[in-house]
């Protein structure tokens, strides 16, 4: 049965003190952030959650914006995320989920596993918890140079990665991939890299690896949408 907290359940997160502190501090930008808010993108990871059942685990919650969308419609949401200041239901890292197998129907994670430090395990106990359907959405990897650019930017940013990565670990954590989407996302390039707080020299380097994907101020990536039915 799914544990539903009628208050704020604090656990113990192994995430290191450093990374929570971080994005405590930029909880509220991210949760002020527009093209995280909104989007065709966000719309179908909607339609995908409610079609799976009532119940969902948001991952990585952030700002918060997936949980919101799915309560306004109607499902059961809790929320988890290693940093405090997200303001989540439950502290916990997603390589460990603090519930039983099946305990929801649908898990999701929205722009977050590429900073997970351990993607296989995360992926895992997004599988674990799940009674029907797991739905992911992350930026597709480019190439190492866009890698690059994204660690200066953000140094807890770990890795993106492909099409076929995503379809190995979701495989690997028993989900079957039913339907795969690409959106792209634009914001701009300025906001983006104020968000995490990159600026002067660093934010010159940035802007130079980036260069073949800034198209008039505006930093200009491809989200990657799977659906996966747990087997």
């Amino acid at each position: 049965m799914t544990e539903e907290p009628t208050h704020r359940t604090v656990l113990k997160a192994t995430e290191p003190e450093g990374r929570q502190e971080l994005w405590t501090q930029r909880a509220d930008a991210y949760r002020d952030a527009t093209d995280q808010a909104m989007g065709d993108d966000l719309d179908l990871v909607v339609r995908w959650c409610t079609a799976a059942g009532e119940t969902a685990l948001d991952v990585a919650t952030g700002g918060g914006h997936v949980a919101r969308r799915l309560r306004e419609a109607g499902m059961r949401v809790t929320t988890l995320d290693p940093a405090p200041g997200m303001r989540p239901d439950v502290i916990a890292r997603a390589e460990d989920i603090p519930f039983a197998d099946s305990s929801f129907d649908v898990t999701v994670t929205r722009i977050a596993p590429h900073h997970f430090t351990d993607i296989r395990a995360a992926v895992r106990e997004l599988g674990r918890v799940a009674r029907k359907a797991v739905v992911v959405e992350d930026t597709l990897y480019i190439d190492e140079a866009v890698e690059e650019a994204e660690r200066l930017r953000d140094p807890t940013h770990v890795r993106s990665y492909t099409e076929a990565d995503w379809r190995e670990f979701l495989g690997e954590a028993g989900v079957e991939v039913r339907a795969v989407e690409r959106f792209e996302k634009r914001r701009p390039v300025d906001v983006w890299l104020a968000r995490t707080g990159c600026e002067g020299e660093e934010a010159q380097r940035v802007r130079a690896r980036l260069a073949d994907h800034i198209d008039g101020g505006d930093y200009v990536d491809v989200k990657l949408l799977l659906l996966g039915e747990v087997r």
